[in-house]
């Protein structure tokens, strides 16, 4: 389908990055605290090969010296965005805000476990994520800080609102936001290392290594979560369900309302989403025992929907007064029902590979 343009609230001042950074929306990135003491229990005993072959990988960084922009990383940003479309600019400077907002909340609630638990195999694997976000997130801030639009990281933990998530919810979300974001990168670092032309600014040059990252983080809540089998059965399920459809529709609708950004890499956003749904569903059969049919024809219609949806939600809040509060509602209770529509189709169930870990090999 061809992708519609959202209204545009346009980002010019660091004012405007941070007001960004701080909406609470369903497809902005948000904060997230979670019950300490049930993390404090979780037990890796039964996967401690595959944890401390992990583990030792993380203490081996190979992504140390990553993070480190060459002299004339600043200069090729202003030129190239000089060069962008006003739409275009006004998408990449969301998906920077979004990229930091989405690292730095990761960033933070590693943080906070590690600060408030004792045990040592979790908090250790806390404060090696936390680093891995830190450093992504600083790395995107200062691509912002360029133009001047920097976010006040401290001010934005201070002052964002935290969602509350019980430790399972963490794990089913978190494992898949991690592994989304791989596959996302990924498909884009390929796409451009194809095509170094449409390569509009130098930072998709580290895609590569730092999606590897985002997998790694992935590999480590799908050991939690095979060491405690009883978050991969029964009722379980519906929330495993649940947790895969949302990041998907998520992803789905946000990536319509930036279509532009896109289609500068030379990528159709649908053929994009799907390629990315495909890799995600693939690494997930690691852990969880179904997946989403993905082609199905009602599926797709039911994602088009959905995008169709949001767009007439924002034009109505654009509208504002009663009317525009009235049509909200409406058009919300319909995405529900599109989505719960969505939820129940048929899935793809399968047995769970005997090795849990697998290899970044997109």
């Amino acid at each position: 389908m061809q992708a519609a343009h959202a209204p545009v609230h346009e980002i010019a001042s660091a004012q405007d990055a941070e007001a960004k950074a701080k909406q609470e929306t369903l497809l902005t990135p948000r904060f997230y605290t979670t019950d300490f003491a049930a993390m404090d229990r979780i037990d890796v005993s039964p996967i401690r090969a595959e944890w401390d072959a992990m583990m030792a990988e993380y203490e081996g960084d190979n992504n140390h010296d990553h993070f480190q922009r060459t002299p004339e990383f600043a200069e090729e940003a202003r030129t190239q965005m000089a060069a962008m479309s006003p739409e275009l600019r006004q998408e990449f400077l969301d998906f920077l805000i979004s990229s930091v907002t989405s690292e730095f909340s990761g960033c933070i609630l590693y943080n906070e476990i590690a600060k408030h638990i004792e045990n040592p195999d979790v908090k250790a694997l806390m404060r090696y994520m936390a680093r891995d976000e830190s450093r992504h997130a600083g790395f995107i801030n200062q691509s912002l800080k360029d133009f001047g639009l920097g976010l006040d990281l401290g001010d934005l933990k201070r002052t964002k609102k935290y969602t509350y998530f019980k430790p399972k919810y963490i794990f089913y979300a978190t494992y898949l936001s991690e592994k989304i974001g791989y596959a996302r990168y990924i498909t884009i670092f390929r796409q451009l290392e194809r095509h170094p032309e449409k390569r509009f600014h130098p930072i998709f040059r580290w895609f590569e290594r730092w999606c590897n990252d985002e997998f790694r983080h992935g590999e480590s809540f799908a050991l939690i979560m095979r060491a405690h089998p009883h978050l991969l059965r029964g009722a379980n399920t519906l929330w495993i369900r649940f947790f895969l459809l949302a990041v998907y529709a998520t992803m789905y609708v946000r990536d319509h309302t930036r279509p532009e950004l896109k289609q500068a890499m030379g990528l159709e956003p649908t053929e994009y989403d799907y390629t990315v749904f495909r890799i995600t569903s693939e690494i997930s059969k690691q852990v969880f025992p179904l997946s989403l049919d993905i082609d199905n024809p009602a599926f797709r219609a039911g994602m088009d929907r959905l995008f169709r949806l949001s767009q007439r939600m924002e034009a109505a809040k654009a509208r504002g007064g009663l009317i525009g509060r009235l049509q909200q509602g409406a058009l919300a209770v319909s995405a529900a029902a599109t989505f719960a529509r969505l939820y129940l189709l048929p899935v793809h169930r399968h047995e769970l590979p005997r090795d849990v870990r697998v290899a970044p090999a997109w």
